[in-house]
This record gives structure tokens, sequence and C-alpha cells, in this order.
């Protein structure tokens, strides 16, 4: 099978390229992004030369790129990843989430009509779900949850997830859509938490803390999230909803202090800042769905993953500083 990733230099795209890749040598794969500031070509650089993928620079907004490119490639299968995703600049600048994160869905999703995909897997995100009482450890995010968003991005991905169901009732668009709790893992684009944190300790430089810190995040590592994206692609029933999450709850001054003290650093570096406007309280999922139907399950525990991570950023402290510089964007040359 032909597939496209979209997103593919990303945090969790690029990831997942490297598991598929590498694993469906009969497979083949094109990954496509725009390359804005969180696409990054260093994450997907070792992937040059294999025989199974290609990488293709281009926006997922452009109606008349995208379908010449599907025209060209004869995809069956596409996984976007494509997404603006960082809350705080949701929040400062709502309109370019709504434009890739709905119009780039409403695009791809037009072209999978016009050239017969076999299938549209949407990535999406437990913040659809809103967020939970941190009094109430009992309840978790299903696939039933009421849609019930907070903040610009994640109303923009809630917004996909209704035109990628829409569609498949309206024109029989074979869909599926994934819902994951918070990520982790090599390759994260330091602006989120845990590479945020870990950069900032390693310089001595004040470590941020919105509010008190009590906000609670359920943490899965960015591999078992592939993992489960690759199964519902692949044995997923069409026209389903499939939440992925981590069993992992923190809160984020739980995990400012763990890599503090992994890293060796005082917590003396942890400074509160004010909260973020609308900042959800609690976020935990239910994966049951997945784990019965498909059989699913975490490689990761969070104490082994979060340890590894750290030592990944720690070895790759050039990668960090390639961003932070702004070099990276030289990484590719059309």
């Amino acid at each position: 099978m032909k597939f496209l990733v979209t997103g593919g230099a990303g945090f969790i795209g690029s990831n997942y390229l490297h598991y598929v890749v590498n694993k469906y040598e009969d497979d083949y794969f094109v990954c496509l992004d725009a390359l804005t500031y969180a696409g990054n070509y260093n994450n997907i650089k070792e992937l040059e030369g294999k025989k199974n993928y290609k990488f293709v620079h281009g926006d997922i907004t452009d109606r008349n790129f995208i379908n010449k490119l599907f025209e060209q490639e004869k995809f069956d299968v596409v996984v976007n990843f494509a997404a603006e995703s960082h809350v705080d600049n949701s929040i400062k600048n709502p309109e370019i989430f709504l434009t890739t994160n709905i119009i780039g869905t409403e695009v791809l999703m037009d072209a999978c009509l016009k050239y017969g995909i076999k299938r549209y897997h949407q990535v999406s995100t437990d913040e659809v779900y809103g967020d939970l009482p941190l009094d109430r450890p009992d309840l978790l995010f299903t696939e039933n949850t009421p849609i019930h968003t907070s903040s610009p991005y994640s109303t923009s991905k809630a917004s996909a997830d209704l035109l990628v169901m829409a569609y498949h009732r309206t024109y029989g668009l074979p869909v599926t859509i994934s819902r994951c709790s918070n990520n982790y893992g090599p390759y994260q684009f330091p602006e989120k938490l845990i590479p945020v944190v870990i950069s900032k300790a390693l310089k001595n430089e004040k470590v941020p803390v919105y509010g008190t810190g009590e906000n609670v995040r359920d943490w899965i590592h960015v591999h078992d999230h592939n993992i489960g994206v690759d199964l519902i692609v692949r044995e997923g029933k069409v026209g389903e909803v499939y939440n992925l999450g981590g069993h992992s709850e923190r809160n984020n001054l739980t995990i400012v202090k763990t890599i503090l003290k992994q890293l060796g650093k005082s917590e003396d570096l942890i400074e509160f800042v004010a909260d973020r406007k609308g900042h959800d309280l609690r976020y935990a999922i239910d994966s049951s769905k997945v784990e019965k139907e498909l059989g699913w399950s975490r490689t990761y525990t969070f104490e082994e993953g979060i340890k590894e991570t750290i030592d990944w950023y720690v070895n790759n402290q050039d990668w960090i500083e390639n961003i932070l510089s702004g070099e990276y964007k030289n990484a590719y040359k059309d």
C-alpha cells in the first residue's frame, strides 16, 4: 500500500515514520510537510535513501497542489498528523489553527473522495473533550464523552473531527479517528512542557510552571501512541473513534520535579508564572475500546519512558540548540 503521511516532520509524525518505514518494507510512505516553525527536517533526515520512503514539501491547505500530488502518487491510505498544536499560540493567533486544522483537513478529504482513498485517518487529541475535575479521579474520557472544548486549538481539532465524521456519513469516506493523551519522547519541539524543562534546566535557567502546577495530564510515550495509530489504520473499524491513553496521570509540577531530580538540578529553578487562559484542569483517557477490540497495549511505563526521554535530550543537546538558534530551518532545501 502507498501511504501519505502529513505533518511527518513534526514530533509525532516523524516518530511514526521511523516506526512504519522500518517495519513495513513492502509499503511505501510519502511524507508531506510544510516545514512551518514546528516542522523539523532533521527529525526525518535519517530516512533519506530508504527505498520505501520519500519527502515532499508542501501545504495541506493548497488544494491544487494536493490534487496534483494525489493524482501523481495514487495513495491508498492517508494519515493526517499535520496540525498547529500549541495551545498558547492558538490563544494568540487562532486564525492559522482554523486554516490548517480545519480547512487543511477538508482539502485532504476532498482529494481522498476524488481519488478513491481506501482509508483516511485523522490524528486528534483528548483536548476535544475539554477537561475533568481534579477531585474526581474516577472520571475518564471515553469515546462517547461529549465534545466540550476550551481553547482555539482544541476547538479547531474538534471541528476537524466533526467534519471527518460528516464526510463519512454524507459521502461514505472510509475514516477512522484516534484521540491521544499528552505525548512525550524524542524530537518534541522545545515549546512543550517536557523539552522546555529539560533545555532550561540544563542551562540552569528558571523553569516556568503555570499557576500552581496542579493541572493533571495523562502521559503516553510517542512510540506507544504510534503503535496504536498503526493498528487503527490497518485494523480499526471504519467510522469509529479510538482513544489512546497512557494511564499515567501526573500533575505538571510532578513532571517538572521528576526531570530536575534526574538531571541533578535544584527545585529552586522552578518559577511559578501566571496561569494560561482557560487552562484545562485534568485529562484522563479510557483506552479500553482499542485495547479490547484491537489488542493495543503500552510498551512503556511512565518511569521508563521519561527516563529514556530525558536521556535522549541530554545526549542530543545539539538538536535542541539547532532549533533555538533557528539553524534547523536550513536543514531542507527545495
